[in-house]
């Protein structure tokens, strides 16, 4: 043990006792590797046990810490309780404002909860690193080999190194990638190793994933959170970094691609809902890459292309997070909606790259564990040097005999696990069950033997986790178990010509939560930052992109696929939308209880408004006929996701709609739109919960709702991008803004609101045009001087000649017309260089109204009908027009 740094002899001051002292309690419990102090408590028996007061003395007396939390402790800077409590506060906050999410499909909070970070890191001295990735890289050469092999000639299966029912008997086996060699000749590009670290002191690897393995976003937010937290313990560390790695695996990718340097990579990701989408986004914008889902795919001559706005776009490579079963309907799962058509066709043809090569699954399979070592033997003539669990396969009926009378003591597992053909169950600690519990699990194996595999059970080293003061309860400092998963990614060949792997200097450390021995996320644990240390130099590489030709840099520009471009037009639409439910249920409420709250004509107006935007539903009394009641229903709807799509619904719709397009938004952008949504639904259920929801308490929610989507308008309008898809986002804007206002105006005339000062007023609140108005026209009541600023002025945005005049410009854009000339779909918009205002105003005798403004107001209304189809069927579902190929 490294005691060369102990901090009973660093730190002298009173007040880093506090931190220090809690930290001399922190121990592992009896059994488990204690990282604090490379040490580990006896056990009593076979059971984990509390430690004895003569060993908690023992070690609290000396309190002598590894060489590296003695350097941490040093220089952490942090020396209080309270000082560690701000600090992981702070963590928290900036998870929560970065977005981080971890979506766990029976949350009953909701699919999306933040991301859990614990403050402390999980440190890897320099030797141990230095095994872990030699180890790391030694199995990927094995890997690689057994896929060789398995997809090629198979000499393993013919020697009886690898039992077929583990192969072809695993679902995770492709029988339509037999005989395919991928394109680059390499099988395994990312593939995972998770490892625990046992009483002994050594590593040992428990499990692998090579089919889509998740972290590699994840592990860089937790860098970036972790390193902020404490940056001068991470500058003396000597932190290994990890942008060279990622930068490698983009080098290896396009190498091995059949387009070179100037491949096109993109993430295929099975969407929003996803479990760990919030890192596909995260991945594929610190990567550079396009992220698709397989509706985005198309195959068209055994070449993958990307669907976007200005045709097909080829797709030279695929970092697929998607399991292999799903990736193509035509000859994996029929029922799949996330792969595409005839891609393992393209893939067998060598026209794209995939990482990993879809078969790779039965790799994964705990009894494989079992059959490394001697592969090692015959296929690199060394032995492993990075050792597994004990594994053994039930379905050799030896291992069954050898592995049945340790299921006290061992971990029992599915051989296939997740399979919709085999037993597949949740993993079972043999020293949690009872006999009568064990004598079952031992008449399963028996009758299901290749089913299930049995492990060793090894106690999990344990490290200190910051459990900050809540409820009552003091802060401390606990030990927690953690499992490590590290990456090994392609890196091109080494010297003696063979393929290599890099492995990244970190890794992503899941920690037990309230249990000792299960580490999982799924099960409520959180994760921790890894520090790999080097005793040389800190690799400073940066992630800065490969040289672009200037064809590729033009044609990047202009990928936006059609699902994305929908989706944006649709956050544009609900935007919009949000906006105009929340200041016409404000003016409703405003209305309802102010002077004019008896003027028949504008309750008249303010009930059809309500009814035509489901702020209330149907067969409400409108408010001419019970004022109370309709407010009071009007007041319900708002923060309802159901029945009246009312404000709370169009924001929800906002929040799904951007979660869609999550990568092109900033995370300022994210968490305002995160923030308006959870404001409104808990202020609203906070005052629902009090009785009566008073109209003066729902203006309040409004006032602060209005303030956030004015936040949400300027991100949109200021920091995007004016590519094809922020055009699309603004025509989605100014279509709902040409139809809401159209009907208002309408509306007013028909209900002869507009004819009375309380829904003139109304009416320009509406507009958000008071201000305007009133400075121009003083506290005149004149139809056409309303006329003028509300339909004609071009210096209004809220005027409908305004909103028409821009839709007819960004349509043009986005159809790329030459410059002066309208599209087709711009010139179903009236054209508001045609619009007088004397004609406009000219009401024979007879007439309520002007027939021309009424005509004008029910055409504007219906070509934001016309145009809304025509954008799809041209752009999203391509039914308007063939669309043709681009670039080669």
């Amino acid at each position: 043990m490294n005691s060369s740094l102990d901090p009973l002899a660093v730190n002298s001051p009173a007040t880093d006792a506090d931190v220090l002292s809690r930290a001399r309690l922190c121990m592992a419990a009896a059994g488990h590797f204690d990282e604090l102090r490379a040490t580990v408590l006896p056990k009593a028996g076979n059971q984990p046990s509390a430690p004895s007061e003569n060993a908690i003395n023992f070690i609290a007396a000396r309190a002598n810490f590894t060489g590296a939390w003695g350097q941490f402790f040093a220089n952490m800077e942090a020396r209080t309780s309270a000082e560690l409590d701000a600090r992981a506060a702070s963590l928290q906050r900036q998870i929560r404002d970065n977005g981080v999410t971890y979506n766990v499909y029976a949350d009953a909070e909701g699919p999306q909860r933040p991301w859990s970070l614990d403050l402390f890191p999980l440190m890897v001295d320099a030797p141990s690193w230095q095994h872990i990735e030699a180890g790391v890289q030694q199995r990927m050469r094995l890997l690689e080999a057994v896929m060789a092999d398995v997809y090629g000639p198979q000499t393993y299966l013919a020697q009886g190194l690898l039992p077929p029912a583990l192969v072809h008997g695993h679902p995770g086996y492709l029988r339509a990638m037999a005989g395919v060699r991928p394109v680059g000749g390499r099988h395994l590009h990312v593939t995972a190793f998770d490892l625990a670290r046992g009483p002994d002191g050594n590593w040992w690897v428990v499990g692998q994933r090579c089919q889509a393995p998740s972290g590699l976003g994840y592990l860089l937010e937790n860098r970036l959170a972790v390193s902020r937290q404490f940056p001068q313990a991470f500058q003396a560390l000597k932190v290994q970094r990890l942008a060279g790695t990622y930068r490698a695996l983009m080098d290896s990718l396009k190498a091995h691609s059949p387009a070179g340097a100037d491949a096109h990579i993109a993430l295929l990701t099975p969407g929003p809902y996803n479990e760990t989408y919030f890192e596909h986004a995260y991945l594929a914008r610190y990567l550079g890459l396009s992220l698709v889902e397989g509706s985005d795919l198309i195959v068209r001559d055994e070449r993958l292309f990307l669907k976007t706005l200005r045709g097909l776009v080829p797709v030279h490579g695929l970092l697929k997070r998607v399991d292999d079963q799903y990736l193509d309907p035509l000859e994996l799962r029929p029922d799949s909606t996330l792969g595409v058509p005839g891609l393992l066709q393209a893939i067998r043809a060598g026209n794209v790259l995939v990482a990993n090569a879809p078969g790779s699954a039965f790799l994964e399979s705990p009894a494989l564990l079992g059959f490394l070592p001697a592969l090692a033997q015959h296929a690199l003539g060394e032995d492993l040097s990075l050792p597994a669990l004990p594994s053994w396969w039930c379905g050799e009926r030896s291992a069954m005999e050898e592995a049945l009378p340790r299921l006290r003591e061992h971990t029992i597992k599915p051989t296939y696990p997740g399979s919709s053909i085999h037993t597949s169950f949740e993993s079972v600690l043999g020293h949690t069950l009872g006999q009568t519990a064990l004598d079952a699990w031992a008449g399963r194996i028996m009758r299901q033997s290749e089913d299930h595999t049995v492990q060793a059970y090894m106690p999990l080293s344990q490290i200190p986790t910051w459990h900050s003061a809540s409820a009552g309860q003091p802060s401390a400092m606990v030990a927690r178990s953690a499992l490590l998963r590290v990456f090994a990614v392609s890196d091109g060949l080494d010297a003696a010509g063979r393929p290599h792997w890099r492995v990244l200097p970190g890794g992503l450390a899941r920690v037990a939560g309230t249990s000792a021995d299960i580490a999982s996320m799924q099960r409520g644990g959180s994760s921790a930052d890894v520090w790999a240390l080097t005793e040389g130099e800190v690799d400073t590489t940066t992630l800065l992109p490969s040289a672009l030709t200037p064809a590729v840099l033009a044609q990047r520009k202009r990928l936006v696929t059609s699902r994305a471009a929908e989706n944006l037009y649709w956050l544009g639409r609900y935007t919009e939308r949000s906006e105009n439910s929340v200041r016409l249920a404000a003016l409703t409420l405003d209305c309802l209880g102010g002077e004019e709250q008896s003027s028949v004509p504008l309750l008249q107006w303010l009930s059809q408004m309500a009814v035509a935007n489901t702020l209330v539903l149907p067969g409400t009394p409108s408010a001419v006929q019970a004022r109370r009641v309709f407010e009071r229903t009007l007041i319900a709807s708002l923060a309802s996701a159901e029945g009246a799509t009312s404000v709370g619904f169009n924001v929800r719709a906002l929040k799904m709609t951007a979660a869609t397009v999550r990568e092109r938004l900033s995370q300022e952008h994210w968490h305002t739109i995160v923030r308006a949504e959870e404001t409104l639904f808990h202020q609203s259920a906070r005052l629902a919960a009090q009785g009566d929801y008073a109209p003066a308490q729902a203006l309040r929610v409004l006032g602060d709702l209005s303030d956030q989507l004015a936040a949400i308008t300027g991100a949109q309008t200021d920091r995007m991008t004016r590519d094809d898809g922020w055009r699309l986002l603004s025509i989605g804007r100014h279509v709902e803004r040409l139809h809401f206002l159209a009907s208002a105006l309408a509306r007013s005339f028909e209900t002869g609101a507009v004819d009375t000062d309380g829904g003139f007023e109304a009416l320009l609140t509406l507009f958000d045009s008071t201000i305007t108005f009133h400075a121009q026209y003083q506290q005149s009541r004149d139809i056409a001087a309303l006329t003028d600023l509300l339909v004609l002025d071009r210096d209004n945005p809220r005027s409908l000649g305004w909103v028409a005049h821009t839709l007819r410009g960004r349509l043009a854009k986005l159809a790329q017309s030459p410059a002066g000339e309208m599209s087709s779909m711009s010139l179903q918009v009236p054209n508001p260089d045609t619009w007088d205002l004397a004609h406009l105003c000219e009401t024979p005798e007879g007439e309520p109204s002007a027939p021309a403004l009424r005509n004008l107001l029910d055409a504007l209304s219906e070509c934001a009908f016309t145009v809304s189809e025509d954008i799809s069927t041209t752009y999203f579902t391509h039914s308007g027009h063939t669309k043709h190929s681009v670039g080669t």
